[in-house]
């Protein structure tokens, strides 16, 4: 993963929501820093799915990838707070017929934790 960051390929997207990306909310794990992958965008994931849990048409999720910063033309890897989440922006892309994707299973919670890993918020982010 630090060096997709390291390289600025693939394009990484983030599930969690806007306030914990930026790092203007704690983490739920104490100890935990705030933040998010450096370069990477974000797409909480709730905005895929519809008012019932279902998903949202393909081309309202084209919409909402390309609103986020994501070339759907190049390779993408999912993240999160865990990788439960990211699950969902992979099936985002999947809807879409994008079949490049990854989906970090470490997410938030393994890069977070690690102190010698870099760290964007709020008054950082791209």
């Amino acid at each position: 993963m630090a060096n997709a960051v390291q390289h600025s390929e693939p394009q990484i997207i983030d599930a969690r929501s806007t306030e914990r990306f930026m790092g203007e909310q704690a983490e739920q794990k104490d100890g935990m820093r705030a933040g998010h992958i450096p370069g990477s965008c974000n797409l909480p994931y709730p905005y895929l799915l519809n008012e019932n849990g279902t998903v949202k048409d393909p081309d309202t999720i084209r919409q909402l990838f390309d609103a986020s910063g994501i070339d759907l033309a190049k390779p993408v890897i999912t993240t999160c707070g865990s990788g439960i989440t990211a699950a969902i922006l992979g099936l985002g892309l999947s809807v879409i017929g994008h079949r490049q994707w990854s989906l970090y299973d470490g997410s938030w919670a393994e890069w977070g934790a690690n102190p010698d890993m870099p760290v964007e918020r709020a008054e950082t982010a791209v």
